[in-house]
């Protein structure tokens, strides 16, 4: 039997009870369907995260003042060890690795513009801190150095904080702000960020000089944050290590004591979201490739009837010729046909689903070799399901078979 007449005589039983056909491959549909589902979704999840923490700043050191307990006798306290200017400068004179270095004063205060008034993040900050956070100003300026000495009542606002202050973005420019009982000319726009990592929106903000928040919003000579960016990746680690010596003697921390403040290095913080995120994928997919084994049963049962149905039209191929390999060629290759079949349609349930998972803001990316790969194990589910169906039709004795009723 050539391979032409395999494949007519194969798609003719098949297609002779479709229904039964399409029933049998539907645990192969499913799991097929599910496994490129649940990767793309994960990948998507992933390239989402990296995206998000590219946005926030590329080789970036955030620095933050430690939580630290003190208990005076029945009375248990926090306090954190705030930063202040030397810290930076010490940081600013003696890193060799650092890029872009900004402190940050972040309070939350209900902001007053032209239109209305909203409860937004304002973060005083140095020229430095777009550079460091890969931030641009798409209308309008940032302030400079001089802004910051002289400490001047400028802000750049977030695309979402201009629309809600001022209903059209474009005339938030050189317009007035009230934070508090201080006014702020808008000298900038900022790009827009979308998401951050935490959910929150990153175009929600209000951006003043360091020195202006300092003085005029809180009053306080402490700074609650130090970002920095690193001048390469390959520099990252030593330049964490480095920071932190410098900061500990900055802050006259003695040998053997732990440092009051904690340094999260942007690189690892990708890795271990894509990492975690991996791994619950990875799960994911396990779990939805269960069904590929559930739909090999099912193809192995169906074949099992098929061969017992047919055994009177096996005696009769057999009793003209038909080799025992041939028998078993025919009823494996139905079993790859119904399985492949199930495994195309799934292909095709998964890019219609990945579209729709889509459109409802689920990030999803169809990896193009998980497609390739669950294409070929589809086909060796019909394989390995149906050997054993094939080769019983294979050892059936002619006679009995032309007997069988």
């Amino acid at each position: 039997m050539n391979i032409v007449q395999l494949l007519h005589t194969c798609f003719r039983s098949i297609l002779r009870n479709r229904m039964r056909s399409l029933l049998t491959s539907l645990g192969v549909i499913i799991g097929v369907g599910s496994v490129i589902v649940m990767v793309a979704m994960g990948e998507g999840s992933q390239r989402a995260i990296e995206a998000r923490m590219t946005a926030m700043g590329t080789n970036l050191l955030q620095i933050m003042p430690r939580r630290q307990t003190n208990r005076s006798g029945q009375q248990v306290s926090m306090r954190m060890n705030a930063f202040t200017k030397k810290d930076i400068l010490k940081i600013r004179d003696e890193s060799s690795f650092a890029a872009a270095i900004s402190g940050v004063v972040q309070t939350n205060a209900t902001v007053t513009g032209s239109e209305g008034n909203v409860q937004v993040s304002v973060q005083g900050v140095e020229p430095d801190f777009i550079i460091a956070r890969n931030w641009k100003v798409n209308e309008g300026i940032f302030f400079d150095e001089e802004d910051l000495r002289l400490r001047s009542t400028v802000a750049v606002l977030g695309r979402t904080t201009a629309k809600n202050l001022f209903n059209d973005e474009s005339s938030a420019l050189s317009g007035q702000i009230r934070i508090g009982t201080n006014y702020f000319t808008v000298i900038g726009l900022l790009e827009n960020k979308g998401a951050g990592m935490n959910g929150n929106d990153q175009d929600d903000i209000v951006m003043v000089p360091l020195d202006t928040a300092m003085t005029r919003l809180s009053n306080s000579r402490n700074i609650n944050m130090i970002v920095m960016s690193i001048a390469g990746k390959e520099y990252m680690e030593a330049a964490q290590k480095e920071t932190e010596l410098i900061l500990r003697e900055s802050r006259t921390i003695a040998d053997g004591l732990p440092s009051d403040f904690d340094i999260m290095n942007q690189a690892d913080m990708i890795d271990m979201a894509q990492s975690t995120s991996k791994t619950l994928t990875t799960l994911l997919a396990a779990i939805a490739g269960v069904s590929l084994l559930v739909g090999g049963i099912g193809i192995m049962n169906i074949m099992l009837v098929s061969v017992t149905e047919r055994t009177r039209e096996i005696g009769i191929r057999m009793a003209v010729g038909g080799r025992k390999r041939d028998i078993l060629l025919q009823f494996l290759t139905e079993s790859v046909i119904l399985s492949l079949m199930g495994g195309l349609i799934g292909i095709g349930m998964a890019f219609l689903a990945c579209r729709i998972v889509s459109m409802s803001g689920i990030p999803t990316a169809i990896n193009p070799l998980v497609v390739a790969a669950s294409t070929m194990f589809a086909a060796l589910v019909g394989v390995i399901f149906g050997y054993y169906p094939a080769l019983k039709a294979a050892r059936l004795y002619p006679i009995d078979a032309l007997r069988y009723e």
